[in-house]
Order: structure tokens, then sequence, then C-alpha cells
């Protein structure tokens, strides 16, 4: 039977990944909708493919774009394109077995919503939707009987891991992550660090924003709360451990002492794959991990002093409420001001803190909270940096 899929953030490199995947086994998927941004030369290219019976882009200059590029090839039926928020909302709207959420930022929230309340399976790699909602959008999911399945590497390690034994049996879910570009780097080198050297990942080929929480560790404290929900544990059962060779993606240790871990090459296609394919595994074509080569694989633990977004995460995580909301907001409008050189590299953490002390404790009752609260954060960040902190 094939499967109908939708992409929100087809362009990205979840996105790109996600049709490599359905390009090995096309005739097991039906793509039926796809959302990007402003790179339209590359939409035009997987509408040309894939046939979606509807697209989104980000506005209404890209929308016209995409018009006249598809117009220029005779042989495609034009599907009908969507715009801004409506537009991610359609996509989500449209019939889908499975909606992969390769969207960055807390825009992915509203779509991811909706795709749930339509019944629609998500593979999530948007990790800010469970950051800013876990709260509404896991009840909302059980309550819906609509599955979550992991794409982040380190999520599908825990539930490929999980496989071995039950929820009840676990004493710890532990984490790994790279260390980024900056593992090594002193407190003093970080105060001069770029965006060019922020943007250099060592193992991993990600998105302009996802690349520089790696730098910071906001990623994997962004993980830890992602786990807190898709799991249902306690954050004082979530541990990090820095592994530089990113082979083992996270482990899950049982409570006789057995540790079960998933190993392969830092390539995401394997968890997209093990997502669209769950509870079944297929053959796959891409690289396969090699032991006779593996020769160091190394563990330590993680500085919260150099990194003290990782820390942040947790106390956000632990707080609960708005405060998770507040977090990501916080480090969504952070990073843009590094990425466009307003804001040093260690501002990041210090502006996220500054606004988390700011806001009012409080726990969301609807989506309208989370979105009011999650506008309050950017706003707030916005203005302590026109005011110079």
């Amino acid at each position: 039977m094939t499967v109908k899929l939708s992409i929100l953030g087809s362009t990205g490199v979840i996105g790109t990944k996600t049709l490599e995947v359905v390009r090995n086994t096309p005739s097991e998927y039906e793509v039926t909708a796809l959302a990007a941004g402003r790179n339209v030369e590359e939409l035009a290219k997987q509408i040309r493919e894939f046939c979606p019976v509807f697209v989104s882009v980000q506005d209404e200059e890209s929308r016209s774009r995409l018009l006249a590029l598809l117009k220029e090839s005779n042989d495609i039926s034009v599907p009908d394109i969507g715009i801004g928020d409506s537009g991610l909302l359609t996509v989500a709207d449209v019939p889908a077995d499975v909606m992969v959420t390769g969207i960055v930022g807390a825009k992915g929230l509203l779509p991811t919503w909706q795709a749930i309340l339509r019944g629609t399976t998500i593979a999530l790699a948007n990790k800010e939707t469970l950051v800013s909602a876990g709260e509404l959008i896991m009840p909302l999911a059980v309550d819906k009987g609509v599955p979550i399945i992991p794409v982040d590497s380190e999520h599908s390690a825990l539930h490929q891991s999980l496989r071995a034994g039950s929820a009840s049996e676990v004493h710890r879910y532990v984490l790994t992550a790279s260390g980024g570009p900056f593992r090594t780097w002193s407190r003093t080198q970080l105060e001069n660090a770029t965006v060019e050297q922020a943007l250099k990942h060592p193992n991993w080929t990600m998105g302009k924003k996802i690349t520089v929480d790696s730098a910071t560790m906001m990623n994997k404290g962004l993980e830890v709360i992602e786990a807190h929900h898709l799991f249902q544990v306690s954050y004082d059962r979530i541990e990090v451990v820095v592994h530089p060779q990113s082979v083992i993606h996270s482990m899950v240790d049982f409570v006789d002492g057995s540790v079960v871990a998933q190993l392969a090459t830092p390539d995401m296609r394997l968890p997209i794959q093990y997502a669209l394919t769950f509870p079944k595994r297929i053959q796959a074509p891409w690289p396969r991990l090699s032991l006779q080569e593996l020769q160091t694989l190394t563990f330590e633990p993680p500085d919260f002093e150099r990194f003290p977004s990782l820390k942040l995460a947790y106390e956000a995580g632990k707080m609960g409420g708005y405060a998770p909301c507040v977090l990501n907001a916080a480090n969504e409008v952070a990073v843009g001001e590094f990425l466009e050189g307003r804001i040093t590299f260690l501002e990041l953490a210090i502006l996220v803190e500054r606004v988390l002390e700011a806001h009012q404790p409080g726990r969301p009752s609807s989506l309208e909270d989370v979105l009011a609260m999650d506008k309050w954060a950017r706003q707030t960040a916005r203005t302590m940096i026109r005011k110079g902190g």
C-alpha cells in the first residue's frame, strides 16, 4: 500500500534527505504536499519530480517566482500554491498518512497541531514543537491516537534502543552530543568566536540555526526537553554525554545494567527512513558503518560553564510551564541576531537567560497561550538587544 507523505521544510536538509529516501523506493510513497521557504528553484525541481497537489512558500514574491519557473515546463501540472502560515496549515490539511516536520523553529507548531487533529502520523524533526508546547501536544496526540515518531538522530536512537525492553525497565536515557565545533575551545577563545567558525560543524551537515545551536549546545538542551516529552521521563533520568565521533547516536541504560546503543554513520537518511517504515526496516543503499575502521570511541561530560545554554535548557525544562517556550523563542531571536553579527557568541546564552528571568511563570491551557508567550519572548529579546542588554 502506497504511503501518502507531506513534508514541512522540503528544501531544507531534512526535507531533501526525506525525498532521497522516497527516491530510493518510489513505489512505496506518494508525495501529496510540500512546504518550503524562499528556495523556489529547488522546490520547482521537487514539484516536477514528485507532482504534489499542493505546495506552500514563504511569501507572495516567492509564489510569483515559483509560478514563473513552473510555467517554463509545459509537461507538468501546476499545483495549488499557498503562502506563509496559512499555506503551512493547508499542507497539514492535505490528506497524508505521514507528515515529516523538517521545518526549523516554532513555526512548525501550528501545522503539527493541525496534522494531529487530522489523525496524520508525525515524523518529528522539528524539536521546537515539543519544546514550546509538549505539555499540550503529547496529550493531544494520545487522545487522537496519533503516533509521533522521532526523526532527530538522538531520539531515533533512543526509540530504536527501547525496542530491547519496556520503559519501566529503563534506568536512564543517554543523549550523545558531538560537542560541536567549539568542544575544545577555552572560554577566552569563545569570546571571539565568529559566525563562520560556529557554522563549521565537524560531523553533520545542517541548517544554520541548528548548527549554531550545536555550537552553543543549546541544540542538545532542546533535545533533552524533547526527550522528556517523547518518552515521558523525568529530567533527572536524562543524561548528556559528549561523544565527538557521532557514531553512537544515543543509549538506553536498563535497570539490570545493560546498555543498549544505536550506532550508525552520521547520516540523517537512516533515522528518516526508520521513521517512515516503522515498525519495519528495509534495505538502504547509503554508506554502512564499518566496525573495522573504528579506532576510538570517546566520551566526556559536558562543560556547563563553557556551554551554559545546556544548563539553561535543563533549568527551563524542570521549571516547565511557559519556561521552555520562552527559552526556545528567545534562542531563535538570539541565533538570528548572532548570524547577522549584532551579538557575540557568548551573548547568545546571556540573552536567553535574561528573557527567562523576565518571564512570568505559569502553565499554558491552550495553544493560544503558548503562541502569546512565544510572541512576548521574541519581542522582549529584541527589546533587550535594542537597549544594548
